[in-house]
């Protein structure tokens, strides 16, 4: 088993879509997070990719110079969902509850999660869904940095350090057998996290992993 049952635990146990029944049009993370994140998009996703943006809001951090073909956008908040102007197309889901996406496999070139990984109580059966709908070497991106809504945190999550989370997450992807070994991007350096510590300024920490659904022979030949 991944987690616990206890690690999967909320301080605020109730339905999470109360907690997001209404919208909040606010930034979760500073400009250089921000940056750092649309920066990331750009190297990764090319013109014309369909993505699927889980546990999103109004704003994807999406390069607005590159054009894609479709992208769908997911969350609790319908009035959040229709103001992202890069949204093509949105579904509201509780992942915590409906553990299986709606779309069909193989559907998208890239699912990103920004700042909301925290949040999944059943994380290896929503990655296990994740690669479902990734076609073959499509990516997975998952970035966060230290902030969160404390309460709606699993316990793995608030109890661990920073290390421990991309090591989380790296866990997340690493139990699906179709993805590739996670890669792990960072602005973290002892200069900058004794920085943090001291409340010296600085960009809120950024962390992303990054993996790709393995092409089907290679799947094929690592379980034969």
């Amino acid at each position: 088993m991944l987690l616990q049952p206890h690690q999967r635990t909320k301080l605020d146990d109730a339905d999470d879509t109360f907690f997001y029944d209404y919208p909040r049009f606010v930034t979760h993370v500073d400009t250089g997070f921000i940056q750092q994140l649309t920066d990331l998009y750009r190297q990764q996703l090319q013109p014309g990719f369909t993505i699927l943006d889980l546990m999103s809001s109004w704003v994807s951090h999406l390069p607005e110079e590159i054009q894609f073909t479709k992208v769908v956008g997911h969350g609790l908040n319908a009035e959040e969902l229709a103001k992202n102007p890069r949204f093509d197309d949105f579904f509201i889901q509780n992942l915590n509850q409906e553990l299986q996406l709606p779309q069909a496999d193989q559907t998208f070139d890239a699912v990103l999660i920004a700042v909301s990984v925290q949040y999944l109580q059943y994380p290896e059966a929503i990655f296990s869904e994740i690669h479902r709908v990734l076609k073959p070497s499509g990516v997975v991106i998952v970035s966060f940095s230290n902030r969160m809504f404390y309460q709606k945190a699993i316990q793995a999550w608030r109890d661990g350090t920073d290390d421990q989370r991309v090591q989380l997450v790296q866990s997340y992807m690493g139990s699906v057998a179709g993805l590739s070994d996670p890669q792990v991007i960072s602005n973290q350096t002892p200069q900058s996290t004794l920085l943090s510590w001291m409340g010296l300024g600085g960009s809120d920490p950024f962390f992303a992993v990054v993996s790709r659904r393995l092409p089907a022979e290679t799947t094929a030949t690592s379980s034969s």
